[in-house]
Parts: C-alpha cells; sequence; structure tokens
C-alpha cells in the first residue's frame, strides 16, 4: 500500500542536535526511545547524488521510501580506483589522498536529503570485496605491486588473502585513515554540517563484510591481526568522531571463518556500539533458485537460526544487533521489473516476522536493511550503468543488474515491508 508522497522542506536539515541514533544496555535509542528500522542498502546513492539527472531520481526514490515509512538507508561511503575486473570505474578516491569532489558532493547531497526527511544512513568506508577497489586497492597503493585481479583466475580464495593482508599493512592503513579523517572533518556543501555533526549518519561501518581471510587456516593465522584492527580503528573513529556510533559491517559467524568465538572477540570492545550480520541463503548454499520447493523451506529454517543464533550472541555481548544485509533472487533469476518474485515473498514474511514478533520481547535486534533498493530504476548492462543515472540498482558491479533488487512495482515485497514497519512502530 502506498501512501502519500509527504511534503519536505528544502534548504535546511530537519535533524536537531538530539536527534543522534545512540545506545542504550541491548537497545538503538534515539530521543531516548528506541529506534527499530526497516530500511534497504542503497550502495549507489552518491552516484545518484553526483549529477543533476541522478539527483531529479534520488529526490524520487527517497520521497518513495519515506511515503512507505522506510527511514534507514546503508550506503557506501567510500571506493577506490582501481584496475581490478569487475569494479567502479567512477570512485570518490582515485589514488591515495587524490578525491573525487563531484562524488563527494553526491554523498553532500544524499546526506542534507536524508536529513531533511529524518532518515538515517549506515555509512561503511571500505570494503572486503574487490568491485568498489575496497582493502585490496588500498594495499595495491601500498605495495605498488602490478594488479592482477585473482578472482579471474578462478581462484577466489587468492583476492581474499590480498584484502585480508590489509590488517596489519601500516601503509595502507595509513592511507585508510587519512580518507576517514577527511569524511569526518568534511562539511556539508548542502546542509552546512561537518559530517562529525550530522545526525543523519547514523554510524560509520568500518567495512562492507571484513573478513580475516578464507576460511581454514589463513584465516586462523590472520585472526588476531583482524581482531586488533577492529578494535583500534574503532577506537581511533571514535577519537575524531564522538558524536557517531560505530561498528564492523560483518557478515556474522560466516564472515568469521565459521567461529563463534572470533564473532565475539571481534565484537566484544566498547569502541563497537553494536554489532551486525548478513544473511545470504543462495550464496551459503541453502536455496537453489532453480529448484524452489525443495530449498526454500530449507533456507528458511537455516535464516531462522542463523537469526536466532545472533540473537543469543547480542545478548551475551549485551548489545543491539542489526541484520543489514539479506535478499534472494527474483523467481527464474529474472532480473527485470513486473517479474514474479513469489518465493521472495515467502522468504522475505518469514524474516520479518522473527523481526516484527521480536519488537514485542525487548529483543536486541533492531533493524534489517533489505539488499537492495532499485526503485524505478530499469536494468542496463553493469559496463552502462555509470552514464545512465536511470539504470543504478542495489546490484554490485559484475553481478546480474536487477537480480536482487526491490523495484517499487514490486507491490507485493514493498507491502510486506511496510506492514512490518507498522507493526514494529505499533509496538513501540
Amino acid at each position: 500500500m502506498l501512501l502519500g508522497l509527504l511534503p519536505f522542506l528544502s534548504g535546511c536539515n530537519l535533524h536537531s542536535e538530539n536527534e543522534f541514533v545512540s545506545v542504550t544496555g541491548t537497545q538503538l535509542t534515539l530521543k531516548a526511545k528506541p529506534y527499530r528500522f526497516v530500511g534497504f542498502n542503497m550502495w549507489y546513492a552518491c552516484y545518484l547524488g553526483a549529477t543533476n539527472e541522478g539527483q531529479k531520481r534520488l529526490l524520487k526514490e527517497l520521497d518513495t521510501l519515506k511515503s512507505y515509512g522506510f527511514d534507514n538507508l546503508r550506503i557506501l561511503g567510500g571506493s577506490e580506483k582501481s584496475a581490478f575486473d569487475r569494479s567502479l570505474p567512477l570512485t570518490i578516491q582515485t589514488a591515495p589522498g587524490i578525491y573525487n569532489e563531484n562524488l563527494l558532493r553526491g554523498l553532500d547531497f544524499v546526506l542534507a536529503e536524508m536529513g531533511k526527511r529524518k532518515m538515517y544512513a549506515v555509512v561503511y568506508l571500505n570494503n572486503y570485496w574487490q568491485w568498489s577497489g575496497g582493502m585490496a586497492q588500498y594495499m595495491n597503493w601500498s605495495r605498488h605491486d602490478s594488479v592482477t585481479d585473482r578472482d579471474s583466475h578462478g581462484d577466489f580464495s587468492m583476492m581474499m588473502k590480498y584484502s585480508a593482508g590489509f590488517y596489519d599493512d601500516t601503509k595502507a592503513n595509513e592511507i585508510f585513515r587519512n580518507y576517514i579523517k577527511m569524511i569526518v572533518n568534511r562539511k556539508n556543501t548542502f546542509s552546512g554540517l561537518k559530517y562529525r555533526d550530522d545526525p543523519a549518519i547514523m554510524v560509520w561501518e568500518l567495512a562492507n563484510e571484513p573478513r580475516p581471510g578464507p576460511d581454514g587456516a589463513y584465516g586462523e593465522r590472520n585472526i588476531d591481526k583482524y581482531i586488533r584492527w577492529n578494535h583500534e580503528t574503532s577506537v581511533w573513529i571514535h577519537s575524531i568522531d564522538p558524536n557517531h556510533l560505530v561498528t564492523t559491517g560483518s557478515e556474522g559467524i560466516v564472515g568469521s571463518i565459521q567461529k563463534e568465538d572470533y564473532f565475539l572477540r571481534t565484537h566484544n570492545d566498547p569502541s563497537i556500539d553494536f554489532i551486525t550480520f548478513h544473511l545470504w541463503a543462495k550464496n551459503w548454499g541453502w536455496f537453489d533458485v532453480n529448484s524452489p520447493d525443495s530449498t526454500l523451506p530449507v533456507s528458511i529454517r537455516n535464516a531462522r537460526e542463523y537469526i536466532n543464533h545472533h540473537i543469543a550472541l547480542a545478548r551475551k555481548l549485551g548489545k543491539p544487533v542489526t541484520m543489514e544485509e539479506f535478499g534472494l533472487d527474483r523467481d527464474s533469476a529474472a532480473t527485470t521489473p513486473f517479474t514474479r518474485v513469489k518465493s521472495r515473498d515467502t522468504y522475505f514474511r518469514a524474516i520479518l516476522k522473527i523481526f516484527a514478533d521480536s519488537s514485542l520481547a525487548n529483543s536486541p535486534l533492531a533493524g534489517v536493511n533489505v539488499w537492495a533498493y532499485g526503485g524505478h530504476g530499469l536494468p542496463d548492462s553493469w559496463e552502462n550503468v555509470m552514464n545512465n543515472p536511470g539504470s543504478f540498482l542495489g546490484d554490485p558491479f559484475g553481478e546480474p543488474q536487477g537480480l536482487n533488487s526491490v523495484y517499487v512495482s514490486d507491490t507485493t515485497t514493498m507491502n510486506i515491508l511496510w506492514k512490518t514497519i507498522k507493526k514494529i512502530r505499533e509496538t513501540n
């Protein structure tokens, strides 16, 4: 059910100083009340904000999202120019300390417009995966080695090891911290607020899906370096920005070489304000789009177990938890609007019921972000996306555009999400 679009003021930020999201015990709080949300991943938001045509679409998307009640977006806050296959051809950081002002103004625009609508951003600052440059590109800048995309050899673990070398590379982290220092102290060209003073930012996230490396011996050897990096970087960010929350961006146990203890050790530090996990039924081998009748029930059962496990871990740590990525293919692996999403809707209903019911039981599960928002976009080949703001979707470069995206035309899915928002707000 699409509600009437809400009018918004322009030229001002409607957040006030007491509207920073904070943490009280196992709850995210806003103005001393529990803050629970259903939101979306929209990694490409700053890319829309960087052009006139993109801004027009972004305003339309934000108004649509707000009309449904969505008030939280997880967005990309850092990308690095690389020669890796299937990586973003246009990035915020083009070389160490050299920044694309147009894309930074695009991020300014997004945050200013979210502020007007009292929406909150989860801003991730780095990426374990190379599609946005990320840790692998910081390593390349540090080592000055020839860029060989380890993924292109068919041995994905090679790329994972290369990225995971980032955690104890002094030069790579110096470049990264210089970027963080710049972004935290940046003055928004639209709102006039420094980022560190902007309540529209809910949390700084260290990286998208950081891992200690591939499962097995390498990850085991690297785990202490990984844990130390999470703690030291979080402490440092708090030291330059005391207003905002900090979290890791972890996938949960799956991102901790399948070890609960490593996940707990990573997040058992006061500088990490809440914990995160992701949920990928297809990527983890539970769901087969060609056999939905047999694999969807298994996926739902496994998803429930994974969610409840991380709720229990949050209670053990005494912190809130958010499920900041979950999604499922469109039926028959279709990618275009107006194609069926029967399996996805069934899956979403089951998952969101856990979240809606948890709001009645004072659960630490504070929010969920769907992967990902496609909105009014129309798919194109990923090679053409940068030249066409209307074709940005939630799927990263190199993946089928539209496969995991929720379009505005997916009215059944949007209504499932809207009903969940309505229920949690009625119980708060």
